[in-house]
């Protein structure tokens, strides 16, 4: 079973190589972005919604143009693991999640999923085996129309040089950087 234009096993490398270990949200991720890519109408240009920070957005920059670099895509943090691909003028996509029910008769991936188990305790080899076998089976799509805030073209503004730091920075911010209002995360 190919993900995307990749068999199972180039994907896996491609994961190795960017994220740093063939994680199994990278592995269903990349299942989850070739389905909502097979829901989406092909020549559509369109962004991205992930609804969680972990594994999942990486699965998205590397298997579509949307970055959160080139702001296509947009990670906002609903501890859900689900992601939206959508048309970027109009809002209308396909939202693809893990769904609870379908992982019942894989019961490694519910403990990976539900974290029933520690990582430790994890088999992880049981895991992938479970996660190639099932593929895209263990997730659901719908159909959504994205909220108009989402389809707002996002800019910095005006940008003037900080008072204190003299960095640039986006004027809508206030008097001040961010980063000198207390908002940097360094000491």
């Amino acid at each position: 079973m190919n993900i995307c234009n990749y068999t199972l096993e180039e994907y896996i490398a491609i994961v190795k190589s960017f994220h740093g270990s063939a994680a199994p949200g990278m592995v269903i991720g990349g299942y989850m972005v070739d389905l909502a890519l097979k829901n989406t109408p092909e020549g559509e240009f369109f962004d991205a919604v992930c609804e969680t920070s972990n594994c999942l957005p990486d699965a998205i920059q590397l298997l579509t143009p949307c970055t959160t670099g080139n702001g296509w895509l947009q990670v906002i943090n609903l501890g859900r693991f689900a992601l939206t691909l959508y048309e970027k003028y109009q809002g209308k996509g396909i939202r693809v999640f893990i769904d609870s029910a379908k992982i019942e008769t894989w019961p490694e991936i519910k403990n990976w999923y539900f974290k029933l188990k520690s990582k430790k305790d994890q088999d992880s080899q049981l895991l992938f085996e479970q996660i190639k076998e099932a593929g895209p089976g263990i997730c659901s799509f719908q159909s959504v129309t994205v909220r108009s805030q989402f389809l707002e073209k996002r800019s910095k503004g005006n940008i003037a040089i900080c008072p204190l730091c003299k960095e640039a920075y986006p004027v809508k911010d206030g008097d001040m950087c961010l980063g000198c209002r207390g908002d940097a995360p360094y000491l």
